[in-house]
């Protein structure tokens, strides 16, 4: 292994000046799940680690605010998101989403802003965050500013984040009705996706007002899916009206092959992932109401 510096700043403001827009060599480090496993495949030499473990216990908070916004801090562990009793009562797509991700010991020390920055097309929260319409902040020499979760991703492994800027929180508005995510995998539940669906529902008199629909892990980022939204919110949700959805999203997907599967065993993924995903935030509103 080649050698590098691993720095342990204690300040936001130190971790940022650490950074250098111009040396990709030069990385953050939060959980370090990701890191770790690039560095040991030899895909990824740094020269310089920049840990973000004592920048303070502020960029770790998990607050609901009197908005109804709910506010986590790019270094909250997944673990802990999951386990907060109000994302669990206001926002229950993202925990239960959040239940599926790689295993406890992982979850116990990933981090959502390293997760999101990442951006491995496989994650499960990217699609989730966008389909719940969140916001990322992202703050840099310049100051803090705010993008759209389904804005966030570029691309395989790339994001709108420059070299020296961080993940500093992530905005969820009130989850805007019933929801579920669904993730196809080749062996474990817990395991990489094949393809993952998230689904948002608003609801009004039993009608679709609003569906928000994205797909991962079979495109390149996360994709909203506008063509099966809007049969939703024309026809409604009866079993017709499910098949059109799952046809329109696998005609405008831009489903790609890779390890997990081919372009068209993803699109017949998707086929039967959308109606269940639909179904099952459905269940779940009812076994809540």
């Amino acid at each position: 292994m080649i050698p590098f510096e691993f720095l342990l700043p204690y300040s936001l403001e130190e971790a940022l000046s650490l950074l250098d827009p111009e040396d990709p060599g030069i990385r953050p480090v939060a959980g370090g799940t990701a890191v770790m496993l690039m560095m040991k495949a030899g895909v990824l030499r740094p020269t310089r680690l920049v840990s973000l473990h004592k920048i303070g216990a502020r960029h770790a908070a998990i607050e609901v605010h009197a908005n109804g916004e709910l506010v986590i801090g790019g270094q909250a562990k997944l673990a802990d998101i999951e386990r907060h009793p109000g994302v669990r009562a206001g926002w229950p797509l993202l925990a239960q989403a959040l239940r599926g991700v790689a295993n406890a010991r992982v979850r116990s020390v990933a981090t959502l802003g390293g997760c999101i920055s990442h951006a491995d097309p496989h994650l499960d929260m990217p699609p989730v965050l966008s389909a719940l319409d969140a916001h990322i902040a992202i703050t840099g020499p310049q100051g803090t500013r705010r993008v759209r979760a389904e804005d966030f991703s570029t691309g395989y492994y790339e994001t709108v984040v420059r070299r020296d800027e961080l993940v500093t929180g992530i905005s969820v508005p009130p989850q805007a009705g019933p929801g579920a995510y669904l993730k196809m995998t080749t062996r474990a539940a817990h395991d990489w996706p094949a393809l993952g669906v998230a689904v948002v529902l608003k609801m009004n008199d039993g009608q679709v007002q609003r569906a928000s629909v994205f797909t991962g892990a079979a495109t390149d980022r996360p994709t909203r899916l506008h063509q099966a939204q809007s049969v939703l919110e024309r026809r409604g949700l009866d079993a017709n009206a499910l098949r059109a959805a799952a046809e329109a999203a696998i005609v405008e997907a831009p489903l790609m092959g890779d390890a997990h599967g081919s372009a068209a065993y993803k699109g017949q993924l998707l086929k039967t992932a959308l109606p269940r995903a639909i179904e099952a935030a459905l269940r779940r509103s009812r076994s809540h109401a």
